[in-house]
């Protein structure tokens, strides 16, 4: 956490040797990458809650962004399936204005966690918690997509899952089978095309034919009860205008929860987006900047009306696999995407309610990552139960609760992993220094004197520790009149490893017992020094080896 902010855009590095060559790559792959996104842009809007063209919003603003100041050469930023959940029920309980002040309060949290460089940090949160909530996200954006799928006639959906099959369940009676249709015939040309075209995706294929065949049912056939775009929103086709969004300290402390989920979902999403970007193209991304990009993103993007924005896997591998190798493919893309908000905007209109529930369908089942959660069910058990209960708090109960949950286990879990590799073991008799890296003039076996004990501290000596160490000291029986503590293997040492050392030193010197420390590193020793610790034990007491500890040991229990 030292030094300066973390913070280099790949684009200034990429542009100091940029070539035509470059260009033309980053050209083709930022066009195609513009139409991918476009369904989806306009899909997860709709999903969210909100009107189709703050999707589009949010895919140029805020992919423009994370292009330009982002830690990751070929990084697409917009909105992500991921999102849907969450952002849907923030605007169901406090509108769009609290949607808008909890994505910039997750912006401010983002940036801040990347000038603290904490990027790092968060891409060793455990594998079972990414994949229990990803799922479980997966399931939620399936069952929202059954009305539009159906053409069910509810008025309003609950926010809740079991809720949800409910009313369903109630209302199965007012299905429409031409929208059914349209959404089984939209999922198998998605699923279909990629064996005949890899350019060209199979979502955008989707909407233009189901487009075109419901527009014709409707002037030719006079079949109008499938339900359009344009019958549920109106089109703004132009940018908006900047809007003022404030603050006080009771939406603050409502909306708290709610952007902190946003913000560590963008984090992770982001970071493991990039990550996996790094595997393909052998290139190295800055967490720290890039969390600065993604929070100043989501800072911009509500101003225009936008909703939350994040890394987005599929288009950044779309990217990638098109020749995109510099954030200049990332910035096209959002030129793109405004060109076609601005000219063909009004076209969206006639695209089928049906079909971009077949898009999302898709969508939720390649973020299912089924296999990968069948394989964990195979893992250890504490690996299972963080699997199971991140993904049932996720579909039962809301992101928010699934994420803070999620975290806590994996703080306990790797408290838990770091006690048990920390090891507390007394040496009797004899010291064997023949692997450990410490002989000093061809002595392999040191000699423990009478009246000595040697403990050994192998691992950190936290909290988590602590209780192991008393418990070890409580076992033996007879009182020495020497303890040595040996801290060569203690990287560092919390409050309560430093409080049980004192107790221990309060304890031996009341039982007249000298405590001398032996092979205790900088850091720890600094510790040692700012706590008045060193002090109290006496300067003498804290040896840089064994040898020197045992020698003074020796000079203790001389008559």
């Amino acid at each position: 956490m030292k030094g300066k902010i973390d913070f280099q855009p790949k684009l200034l590095t990429a542009l100091k040797n940029y070539s035509r060559e470059k260009f033309l790559s980053d050209l083709m792959a930022g066009v195609i990458v513009g139409i991918v996104a476009l369904p989806l842009a306009i899909a997860f809007g709709i999903a969210s809650g909100v009107s189709p063209e703050k999707g589009l919003i949010t895919a140029i603003i805020g992919g423009f962004i994370v292009s330009f100041l982002g830690g990751s050469n070929v990084q697409i930023g917009g909105p992500t399936g991921a999102f849907i959940v969450i952002v849907y029920g923030i605007i169901q309980n406090f509108g769009i204005k609290g949607l808008a002040i909890a994505t910039v309060m997750a912006g401010i949290m983002l940036v801040i966690m990347g000038a603290l460089k904490i990027g790092t940090i968060i891409k060793f949160i455990p594998y079972p918690i990414v994949v229990g909530f990803t799922s479980g996200i997966a399931l939620t954006i399936f069952t929202t997509q059954m009305k539009d799928l159906f053409g069910l006639t509810i008025e309003r959906i609950p926010a809740d899952f079991i809720s949800k099959w409910i009313i369903y369940a109630q209302h199965i009676q007012t299905a429409n089978l031409w929208a059914f249709l349209i959404g089984m015939l939209s999922i198998l040309i998605i699923v279909v095309t990629p064996k005949f075209s890899k350019k060209i995706p199979g979502s955008l294929i989707a909407i233009i034919l189901m487009t075109i065949v419901v527009y014709l049912m409707r002037h030719f056939l006079a079949i109008d009860s499938i339900e359009t775009i344009g019958d549920r929103f109106t089109i703004n086709a132009s940018l908006p205008q900047p809007e003022r969004i404030s603050f006080n300290m009771e939406t603050i402390n409502l909306l708290l929860p709610s952007a902190f989920t946003i913000a560590m979902l963008g984090a992770i999403e982001s970071l493991l987006s990039a990550t996996v970007a790094d595997g393909v193209t052998g290139d190295k991304h800055d967490s720290n900047t890039e969390l600065i990009a993604q929070g100043a993103a989501n800072i911009v993007v509500p101003i225009f009306g936008g909703i939350p924005v994040t890394g987005a896997i599929a288009r950044t591998m779309t990217n990638i696999n098109n020749g995109g190798r510099t954030p200049v493919a990332g910035i096209i893309h959002a030129v793109v995407l405004l060109l076609i908000l601005l000219f063909l905007g009004p076209l969206t209109k006639h695209i089928p309610m049906a079909c971009l529930a077949g898009v999302l369908i898709i969508v939720s089942y390649n973020m299912s990552e089924w296999r990968n959660f069948r394989s964990l069910l195979k893992n250890p058990k504490s690996d299972v139960y963080v699997l199971l209960v991140t993904f049932f708090l996720t579909v039962i109960f809301d992101l928010t609760i699934a994420i803070e949950i999620g975290l806590l286990i994996a703080m306990f879990l790797f408290m838990h992993r770091v006690t048990q590799t920390t090891h507390v073991s007394v040496a009797t008799g004899r010291i064997d220094l023949s692997d450990e890296g410490e002989i000093h003039h061809d002595d392999e076996v040191l000699v423990i004197p009478k009246g000595v004990e040697v403990y050994e501290i192998d691992g950190p000596f936290f909290f988590g520790v602590a209780n192991k160490f008393d418990g070890v000291m409580k076992s033996l029986g007879d009182k020495p009149k020497v303890r040595i503590i040996r801290m060569r293997k203690v990287p560092f040492m919390d409050s309560t490893g430093l409080h049980n050392l004192e107790s221990l030193l309060r304890l031996s010197q009341g039982e007249h017992i000298r405590l001398i420390l032996s092979g205790v590193n900088e850091e720890v020793h600094k510790v040692l020094t700012t706590s008045g610790f060193e002090e109290k034990i006496g300067s003498e007491n804290i040896c840089s080896n064994i040898h020197d500890a045992l020698q003074k040991a020796e000079e203790a229990i001389r008559p």
